[in-house]
């Protein structure tokens, strides 16, 4: 170490500062230049330490050592450029370079000349010697190889050591106290120096114009930032003081107290999200600094954000020295609590089971019954039993002869079970193993529990047991249980009884329940609910249905006690009771906000609408049905102006779909989705269901407007439209409901809808016939038309156009539709029929030119029709009623009576009295004698076939 100066070996241990160092081996040199140039040849293997450092430097190794270190190994660092000089001086404003007017720079340099003139005489004179040089060379590099190491000496093992020992500690120094480099050039410091000058002052208004000239000059620079946030804070604009804060610690994050003091300000304006991120900068910067993480872990919980709460907890634990265990097993219990009350077994396990890895000695009894209990819960039995044996010092007696095995010691069966979960993936497969070991090969005789032992272990020893089907031990372990009284504990009374509930023993079961049910203090819905399972289980189904009824007092919104007393009432034949048990649980203001309370409410509709089903209370199963059908298609109801009225039928209300005006939903896709949140209980296919029972019930009890409403709704439903087969059925559902209630308005436009996919079946178009033969529109008249030119070639297209040109009066072009129907069905008497009438209507105008070809015409057509047709009440009826149009009268009065005498036709599925003729003959012939004066004749006609 002797290459190294008193200042640079104090500036490494840490005894002064660099400024020191920099004024004492500035003072050194000043001396030095004052001895001889003999001294200072010695001196030339020591470089200076002023020197500037080489280009690249190591982190958290200083110049000065660096130079130290290359002296000891005989290298000369080379100066940097002057670039690189600027550039590092603009970067780093804490660093000192040496310029040119700098002494020791000159000392340096004359240095340097000095050498080289000594080496280029030395090299003279050693050309010079000729011959003798090339003797003699091996011997003068020996020579100088001495030279060398006279005036350079090398390290040693100690040297190296102790310097690599010195980089080590200034490397960990430099860690801590790192600091940010400064972004503001030397130009500008002076001008922020006034700033904070001005500042000190009380002059804040030239404080902050410096500071943002600063920041326009160099806006990396983090002191004018830091300079304006005291500044607003004095003056109290906590907003500004916060910005121009955070600008300041983000351009020096290193400075872990800023960013704290910042978080402090932001939670003070109740910005916790700020906070956290300020938090996670400080801890970026000091990761082992657990203040900071707990302070952040707070603010994540505050926020609901559990996770990243936990997070923060775990870190904190990896953090926590092993002296600090009673803080760890603290945290450990914490986390594990909110871990099991976010349903996250899995890892409240996790932590629970690397605290009594860690720490097994501060184990006390709350944590092996939180740990017993997660184990539990996870219905890992064998391992809670494993937990209780290990640490609370209870002692299994297990049957060595039957079993041929001997106990395992406690480190034996941890290694046992850890060799079978590597190997096994599957955890309830692993599980299953183990209670299989436990039952088969060493079956537990008995249990000896120390009396230290608290009851509350005592009692996960025995669910433990049970559900092990371990029943030798239990009957004592009870017994001990319930001789302490109810009123104390009974919360691991009704563990115990629903652990029996659980493997299926209701009588074990019941003595405890029945124990607490008539306590005072745990006398509570959910024991009663316990208590009527196990009646029930047992067919105790009178004392069951008082045991429900117990609970639907107590919990009015329990849904699973009002189910089951409801199937209870009905097995009990008492019918009125299950429907009171599933009355609705919650109001209409409720239901709008809850979707938990929507989902509910379906389900209890669903039971009593099936209960009212079967009881035949069409009324009050429809009200159901409405209720629920209405919570799905609130939003389409909503656009298809339909809502639900309650009205008074015979002294009750009852519900009515009915037409409103309605307001506008803002935004129906949110609105529609948030309907689907609340009535995902059921599937769509159990809706659809639900939807059609409701529809045809309706017609059933023949309201069909409501019926109609209904449809309408469910075609602004989403999920229904979407669905093209169940779209066809609804419009059948419309289509037949609309009829029945006879508007045939909102018929015409489902038919119209049927018959542009489906042009070519008939049914569709005898019904569309139907509908414009009762209708009184005729829009259909240019839908036909636009339908024909598209189907050219339809038959029954081109017979309903004829049908509307002939009733418009367009004669020669229903004509025209009608000769084409009988050009390509000429053997069908109907199309025979129609152009003779058309003959007819043409020959009975006022102005027509052929009127005798027209009506030879007519009748060829006719006669055909009657030959196609056969003689029947039908043919000759149409026959008499041509001539009777064409003023043949008495040839009209013997088709007419010829028609009387016949019978009417029989078609099946059609009323005889609706294919029977004869009033409208005796009608048209008693019109025929009363133009002739022949009263009596028609009085007969009318009194006979017409009089009802």
């Amino acid at each position: 170490m002797s290459g190294f100066s008193s200042e640079l070996i104090d500036y490494l241990e840490g005894r002064i500062t660099f400024e020191e160092f920099d004024q004492r081996r500035d003072e050194r040199k000043a001396t030095e230049s004052e001895v001889s140039a003999e001294r200072v040849e010695e001196e030339d293997a020591q470089p200076s330490t002023s020197a500037h450092v080489p280009g690249h430097i190591e982190e958290g190794v200083s110049p000065g050592v660096q130079q130290a270190f290359a002296s000891m190994l005989g290298d000369e660092p080379e100066p940097p450029s002057s670039d690189e000089q600027q550039e590092e001086g603009e970067e780093d404003g804490f660093s000192y370079v040496d310029d040119e007017e700098d002494e020791d720079y000159k000392a340096e340099e004359e240095q340097k000349v000095r050498l080289e003139m000594e080496e280029t005489e030395k090299r003279r004179k050693r050309c010079g010697k000729g011959g003798r040089g090339r003797r003699n060379r091996k011997q003068r590099v020996l020579e100088e190889e001495e030279e060398e190491e006279d005036v350079e000496e090398d390290p040693t093992v100690g040297d190296v050591f102790a310097l690599e020992m010195e980089l080590n500690r200034e490397n960990k120094k430099m860690m801590r106290e790192r600091r940010q480099r400064s972004k503001l050039p030397r130009a500008l410091r002076g001008l922020m120096g006034e700033a904070n000058i001005r500042y000190a002052r009380g002059e804040k208004e030239d404080a902050i114009l410096m500071c943002m000239e600063i920041i326009r000059q160099a806006p990396l620079a983090y002191e004018p930032f830091s300079t304006l946030a005291m500044i607003y804070e004095d003056d109290e604009d906590m907003d500004k003081a916060l910005q121009f804060g955070l600008i300041a610690a983000h351009l020096n994050p290193s400075d872990c107290e800023e960013w704290i003091r910042l978080a402090e300000m932001s939670l003070e304006q109740d910005n916790i999200r700020q906070a956290i991120v300020c938090y996670s900068k400080a801890i970026k910067y000091d990761p082992t600094n657990v203040r900071y993480v707990w302070e952040r872990s707070s603010l994540h919980m505050r926020l609901g954000e559990h996770r990243q709460c936990m997070d923060g907890y775990r870190r904190i634990l990896s953090l926590l020295p092993m002296e600090d265990g009673e803080h760890f097993m603290q945290l450990s219990k914490d986390m594990a609590k909110s871990y099991y009350e976010s349903n996250d077994l899995p890892s409240a396990l996790g932590v629970i089971e690397e605290a009594l890895e860690r720490h097994p000695g501060l184990v006390s009894d709350d944590f092996i019954n939180m740990a017993a209990e997660l184990h539990i819960a996870n219905r890992q039995y064998s391992k809670a039993l494993q937990v209780l044996v290990q640490f609370a010092g209870v002692v299994l007696v297990k049957d060595e002869s039957e079993s041929g095995c001997e106990e395992p010691r406690q480190e034996e069966r941890v290694a046992e079970e850890t060799t079978e979960e590597e190997e096994k993936k599957n955890e309830e497969d692993t599980k299953t193993e183990e209670e299989m070991a436990v039952k088969e090969d060493c079956a537990i005789q008995d249990v000896h529990v120390p009396d230290s032992v608290p009851v509350d272990l005592r009692a996960k020893l025995t669910v433990c047991l049970i559900h092990l089907h371990v029943d030798t031990p239990l009957e004592g372990l009870v017994s001990s249980l319930m001789e302490q009284s109810p009123e104390e504990i009974g919360d691991l009374y009704l563990d115990v009884g629903e652990a029996y509930l659980e493997e299926g023993k209701y009588m074990a079961a019941l003595p405890l329940l029945s124990a607490l049910v008539i306590s005072e203090k745990y006398n509570l819905a959910v024991v009663w609910l316990r208590h009527a399972e196990c009646l029930k289980a047992l067919g105790h189904m009178e004392a069951a249905a008082q045991s429900y009824t117990k609970v639907v007092d107590m919990a009015p919104q329990h849904l699973e006690a009002r189910l089951s007393l409801a199937t209870l009432q009905q097995q009990l034949g008492r019918p009125e009771c299950a429907l009171k048990a599933l009355e609705s649980m919650y109001d209409s203001e409720t239901l709008a906000q809850d979707s938990s309370a929507a989902q509910k409410e379906l389900k209890l509709l669903l039971h009593r609408s099936t209960l009212l089903k079967t009881q035949g209370q069409t009324q009050d199963y429809l009200d159901a049905m409405i209720t629920m059908i209405s919570m799905l298609l609130k939003v389409a109801m909503q656009r298809a102006k339909v809502c639900v009225r309650s009205v008074t039928v015979s002294g009750v209300n009852h519900l009515r779909l009915a037409k409103a005006i309605l307001p506008e939903i803002a935004d129906h896709e949110a609105a529609y989705l948030d309907n689907t949140g609340k009535t995902n209980v059921m599937s769509k296919e159990d809706w659809w269901q639900l939807l059609v029972s409701c529809v045809l019930t309706l017609c059933e009890v023949r309201r069909y407007e409501e019926a109609e409403l209904l449809v309408e709704s469910a075609m602004e439903f989403y999920s229904f439209y979407d669905n093209k087969p169940r779209r066809k059925e609804m419009e059948c559902f419309g289509l037949s409901a609309t009829i029945l209630d006879h508007n045939y308005y909102k018929a015409y436009n489902y038919i119209r809808l049927m018959l542009m996919e489906n042009v070519d079946r008939p049914q569709l178009w005898n019904i569309f016939n139907q509908l414009t033969i009762t209708s009184q529109h005729q829009r259909h008249h240019r839908f036909c038309l636009r339908l024909l030119l598209k189907y050219p070639d339809n038959h029954a297209l081109g017979v309903l156009c004829g049908h509307n040109a002939m009733v418009s009066g367009s004669f020669k072009h229903a004509l025209g539709q009608y000769v084409q129907a009988f050009q390509t069905h000429p053997e069908t008497p109907l199309h025979s029929m129609c152009v003779g009438l058309t003959f007819f209507h043409m020959a009975s105008q006022k102005y027509v030119a052929k009127r005798h070809t027209l009506v030879l015409q007519g009748f060829s057509f006719l006669w055909r029709y009657v030959d196609l047709r056969g003689v029947c009440q039908e043919s000759m009826y149409n026959l008499g009623r041509a001539l009777h149009q064409i003023g043949l009268t008495h040839l009209a009065i013997h088709y007419y009576q010829t028609a009387l005498t016949l019978p009417a036709q029989k078609l099946e599925g059609i009323p005889d009295d609706q294919l029977d003729l004869r009033r409208e003959i005796a009608f048209n012939l008693s019109l025929i004698y009363q133009a002739s004066g022949n009263m009596a004749m028609a009085h007969q006609l009318i009194n006979t076939h017409c009089v009802v």
